[in-house]
């Protein structure tokens, strides 16, 4: 009977898979994975989504808020025609504009509103249809709207690019013995105008206060007794209110520019004004009206503590980073509030307006955060020293714990790729993969350490880490993989729900597959560095397992005692097995 041939060697068998030719390229090639390593280290931190503060590194970090934006892919039309009924609104302005609207490509349905004076049309996309794209066609539909679909004078305008969630920062104008409409005026025109130059605004909406205007009141005995009428009255105030240029002249061979000045810069301006003549007889304005300066009529206030104040919302852009632009909002207020404007009181005191945050997301952003940051910490550490007791095996049990954070990093990477914001549902998806990443390297290290024991030196280093990763290679690949595959039913998910729980699923995906990728690049290499040959005499030993005690005592005092507590219980035991029987320290 003819025996079989000796097998060949384990790191000269044929193996011409790629994932064969991708491991032996990386174990003998340690710089591109040290370059790999570095890359994703440095731009993790870069994106990170934390508030990081780095001075060595340029910050682009993760676009970050609060909770998921689960409203609809929607735009508004507004349009005002003052004075007139939500009848006539509905009739001339809502009702063919809706109609005219509805044959924009990839509109779901529309919704419109007709108020007293003004209307409303939400118009709801579906959700693959991309956010200024559907702003560009809305736009030319109403550039092409036909002569005499609406009234005169009446244009309609799309409302700021932004979402329902955009309302990131409300703030209230103030200022001892400053009136409403005094800072209801700087809140226009002056604050407003400087917040919405922050980067990444979409707009600064005024709230509360009075709009100050000069009023004309008609006097109708007085129109009819000169026979003079409305539109008479409206083109006299018009045409006062403007400058006008009338050409040249030259003298003396210099040329001089003619201009009438008339712009309105207080009542008595308007009170002079001419309507009429009658038998050469100039009829002012102040002859048959009431010229007074006065609030405009108001739909709404402001309330602070049962006072009415004057205030202003900062809606951030699509697609902006909230936390990033309410910092840029504040810095801004920062800069204007030395030059806001101020005034004498009565007993001397100089006061001056000031701008007093009232509602600030970055709070709930920064809550969020830690939460999840220290979710994350703490599990993380927690996952090291299950597999530093489990393993019994230090370099191995830090070899596998160093592709926790640099999978963490490299989700990070493919979030800020990819356009996935990082909210609390988009980082428990990666908390809640944290058990799944440590099991590549874990199945990986285990592997080379069992095969490592077994060899007695027939083989070299390189071939045994080579052959023991793809021994359990093409298992962990299927593993990653199935865990990937479980989720794709969520990504069929539409709507709220969709937008709700696609960002857990898109994280924990990235999450398993970058722990899958650093796996297999950087453990062989490593391992191939730190499973050398090496004979630690018993004081390098007994040094390393008292600073394996007093980083689990610092843990302990830092983060949490149950974190701590192991560490010290696996570095005390293995200081004491030092000075044990070979038998015992084996076992």
């Amino acid at each position: 009977m003819k025996a079989d041939p000796d097998p060949l060697p384990v790191g000269s068998r044929n193996d011409d898979s790629v994932v064969s030719g991708l491991v032996r390229f990386w174990i003998q090639n340690k710089l591109p994975a040290f370059i790999l390593l570095c890359l994703v280290v440095s731009y993790g931190v870069v994106v990170a989504p934390f508030d990081w503060e780095s001075s060595w590194l340029p910050r682009n970090p993760v676009p970050v808020d609060a909770i998921p934006d689960i409203g609809e892919n929607q735009q508004i039309v507004f349009t005002t025609w003052e004075g007139r009924s939500p009848k006539d609104i509905e009739n001339q302005i809502t009702y063919p504009l809706t109609a005219a609207l509805l044959g924009i490509p990839g509109v779901k349905v529309i919704r419109s509103n007709s108020f007293f004076g003004f209307s409303t049309i939400y118009i709801i996309f579906r959700e693959d249809i991309e956010f200024y794209w559907s702003r560009s066609r809305i736009l030319e539909k109403l550039n092409s709207l036909p002569n005499g679909l609406l009234p005169d004078g009446v244009q309609p305008t799309l409302g700021p690019d932004a979402t329902a969630l955009g309302q990131v920062f409300l703030y209230t104008v103030e200022g001892d013995g400053f009136g409403l409409d005094e800072l209801r005026t700087i809140q226009d025109y002056y604050i407003r105008y400087s917040l919405q130059a922050a980067g990444g605004v979409s707009e600064v909406a005024s709230i509360g206060g009075y709009v100050k205007e000069y009023q004309v009141d008609v006097n109708p005995d007085s129109m009819r007794a000169h026979n003079i009428t409305l539109p008479e009255v409206y083109n006299a105030v018009k045409m006062s209110n403007l400058d006008v240029g009338a050409g040249i002249i030259e003298l003396n061979r210099v040329e001089y520019t003619i201009r009438g000045l008339g712009f309105i810069k207080s009542v008595s301006d308007i009170e002079n004004s001419v309507v009429k003549v009658n038998n050469n007889v100039p009829l002012f304005i102040k002859d048959i009206a009431t010229v007074s300066l006065g609030p405009g009529v108001r739909r709404g206030a402001l309330d602070k503590e049962g006072a009415e104040v004057v205030g202003g919302v900062v809606v951030v852009r699509f697609g902006e980073n909230p936390l990033q632009v309410i910092k840029n909002v504040k810095n801004k207020i920062s800069e204007i509030a030395p030059g806001l404007p101020q005034k004498t009181l009565d007993n001397g005191v100089v006061s001056q307006v000031r701008i007093v945050p009232f509602y600030d997301r970055t709070d709930l952003i920064h809550q969020t955060l830690e939460t999840l940051n220290q979710s994350l910490v703490e599990e993380i550490f927690v996952t090291i020293i299950v597999v530093i007791v489990m393993m019994n095996h230090l370099v191995g049990s830090l070899l596998i714990s160093s592709v926790l954070p640099l999978a963490v990093l490299f989700t990070f990477i493919v979030m800020k790729v990819a356009g996935v914001d990082a909210n609390i549902m988009a980082l428990s998806g990666i908390a809640i993969a944290i058990g799944v990443m440590v099991d590549m390297g874990i199945i990986l290290c285990e592997n080379i350490l069992k095969r490592l024991e077994e060899d007695e030196g027939a083989r070299s280093l390189l071939d045994i880490i080579h052959q023991s990763t793809l021994e359990v290679g093409g298992a962990v690949i299927t593993s990653s993989l199935t865990t990937i595959i479980s989720f794709l039913p969520v990504f069929t998910l539409t709507g709220p729900e969709g937008k709700l729980f696609k960002p857990v699923a898109f994280t924990k995906t990235f999450a398993v597959a970058a722990s899958l990728l650093l796996a297999l690049a950087l453990i062989p290499p490593l391992a191939h560095i730190v499973f050398g040959k090496r004979n630690f005499q018993t004081p390098t030993r007994i040094m390393i397992n008292c600073m394996m005690v007093l980083a689990g005592i610092w843990l302990g005092i830092s983060m949490s005692f149950w974190i701590g507590v192991p560490l010290v219980i696996v570095g005390v035991v293995k200081a004491a097995s030092l000075f044990m029987s070979p038998d015992i320290q084996k076992r």
